[in-house]
């Protein structure tokens, strides 16, 4: 249902349908100890604290539960608050609390050392809360909702930050903000770029490949082909999904064996000779 890495690239970390958490060697695919055990459904969206140390889970048994990363073990929790599935959960940058977004509708704060909540539940969608995501800077945070919306939040103290987006002609699955905190991303069948400091000022982006397969700029331009057999996973949530901790992630593309032309007859022709 979700993985992540650990911030150092070492390990990943994947949460399951069979109610269990795996903690994986990066390099060799192995896993590291046994499944670690406690949720009593589904694990939803899982996360590495900033420092590597814990991880936090969230379950739709509407717990949040915290575990040594070196070890597996049962850190604290289960923390209650939500009625209803916990779909995501993220670690504040300086590691000092954690934020839930629940099928309730809710999201919640949560002191990361107490393992207490920070204030009450904030209110303010009307559809479950699909997603929730920090500011590298960690003064807000921002939330995604099946009601098409996202919201942005003032982190310190905990307020809404009265900005409402809207956007979204389907459901909006995920929420991610940029390095620099000038935008946040959302997805469903399109990535949608927000301006952060500009309520309302939109970039949309759509991911969608046309007929032929092919990805288009905004400017109506060609950016790539996506082979058949690949565009239903294009549209996967895990891949629309821009890490927080992206500044400290490397990925490289290779375009050394790649044939390019502005049509799909021009690139088979060069592939040809």
């Amino acid at each position: 249902m979700s993985v992540a890495y650990s911030p150092d690239g070492q390990h990943f970390v994947s949460g399951s349908i069979d109610r269990t958490i795996r903690i994986w060697d990066a390099e060799t695919g192995s896993p590291v100890g046994g499944p670690l055990k406690g949720h009593t459904r589904s694990v939803m969206s899982i996360a590495y604290s900033p420092d590597g140390q814990q991880i936090v889970s969230g379950s739709s048994d509407n717990t949040v539960r915290i575990w040594y990363a070196d070890t597996g073990s049962p850190a604290d929790g289960p923390w209650k608050g939500h009625t209803l599935c916990v779909q995501s959960v993220a670690y504040s940058p300086d590691g000092r609390h954690v934020v839930s977004g629940s099928y309730d509708q809710t999201i919640q704060i949560w002191d990361a050392k107490a393992g207490s909540p920070v204030g009450g539940p904030l209110k303010g969608h009307t559809d479950q809360v699909s997603s929730v995501a920090y500011s590298p800077d960690g003064r807000h945070f921002a939330s995604a909702s099946r009601d098409n919306t996202i919201r942005l939040w003032d982190a310190n103290p905990v307020t809404s930050a009265g900005e409402l987006l809207k956007g979204q002609a389907g459901i909006t699955t995920d929420v991610s903000s940029s390095p620099d905190i000038r935008y946040v991303y959302d997805a469903d069948n399109t990535i949608q770029i927000w301006n952060a400091k500009v309520p309302g000022d939109l970039i949309p982006f759509d991911l969608r490949p046309d007929p032929n397969g092919w990805i288009h700029h905004p400017d109506g331009g060609l950016l790539y082909w996506v082979p058949e057999s690949c565009r239903n996973g294009l549209m996967c949530p895990a891949i629309l999904t821009i890490p927080t901790d992206g500044w400290n992630r490397v990925v490289r593309l290779d375009p050394s064996g790649a044939c390019f032309g502005a049509s799909w007859e021009q690139i088979k022709s060069d592939a040809q000779t």
